[in-house]
């Protein structure tokens, strides 16, 4: 090899490191970019728990006042039923009366 082949040798072998440390460059960036979006979805993925977890809590609450609720018309009920017995006579009277 003469000496121009050779000093064409390494200059392109130069620009071949020098490409490739642009190529690591490059993937270092988007590296620390691809981690840096992790850490934020780890933490908006956080904050959904955290509301998911506090949605189920009120719908707990909710269902449990209207089992309460519910409890109490049944409660209720025989009372309503009463009244409802006793105009239902009433109904019946008039109109046997005006029979």
């Amino acid at each position: 090899m003469t000496d121009e082949e050779l000093k064409l040798l390494v200059q392109s072998n130069a620009l071949a490191i020098q490409a490739i440390g642009q190529r690591i460059d490059s993937n270092s960036r988007a590296i620390q970019a691809m981690i840096e979006q992790r850490a934020t979805d780890r933490l908006e993925h956080e904050e959904r728990i955290v509301r998911l977890e506090d949605v189920v809590l009120r719908l707990t609450r909710i269902e449990e006042a209207q089992n309460r609720m519910l409890s109490s018309i049944d409660e209720d009920r025989p009372t309503v039923l009463r009244k409802l017995t006793a105009i239902e006579n009433k109904i019946d009277q008039i109109i046997e009366n005006r029979s």
